[in-house]
């Protein structure tokens, strides 16, 4: 077994703050630069229920999938299949808790299944931990912005 990643942090914001801007103001903190196309004006789409799909969606309507929802539990709890640039097959699951917390919100991410990709599943988890490093401060300064969903 492959150790998951763990990562564990305080937003300046409610639960539901949290767990909105992680779903539906997606667009408004994900680096461009950590997304398939890499094209300005693009979309980043979490659809609000199990099954749902996690998908960009480029200014022309070009559509690339990230993941699916496996549990939706707002505002507390959300998990996903995970495969951004990667096969379905290889998709890993990321499980993120919002925990109502003195400050704010504790946010707890497990990242795990890196078994599912064999010999690369070391590999994956280390560079997974890098990408998780880079992205997180953008997330953390989206909380402390009142905004609306990033899709209709």
């Amino acid at each position: 077994m492959i150790e998951p990643l763990h990562l564990s942090f305080e937003v300046a914001c409610d639960a539901a703050h949290a767990f909105r801007t992680w779903t539906a103001r997606t667009t408004s903190w994900w680096p461009v630069s950590h997304t398939v196309t890499v094209e300005a004006g693009l979309q980043v789409i979490f659809e609000p229920r199990v099954g749902g799909r996690i998908y960009e969606r480029t200014a022309g309507g070009i559509q690339h999938d990230w993941g699916e929802i496996i549990a939706w539990e707002p505002p507390h709890r959300l998990v996903y299949l995970w495969h951004l640039r990667a096969d379905r097959a290889d998709a890993t699951e990321v499980e993120i808790t919002f925990t109502d917390s003195p400050g704010g919100t504790r946010v707890e991410i497990a990242h795990r299944g890196w078994e599912r990709l064999g010999t690369r599943g070391r590999e994956r988890r280390d560079a997974n931990a890098g990408g998780w490093a880079s992205l997180l401060p953008h997330f953390v300064e989206a909380c402390l912005v009142e905004g609306t969903a990033d899709f209709a």
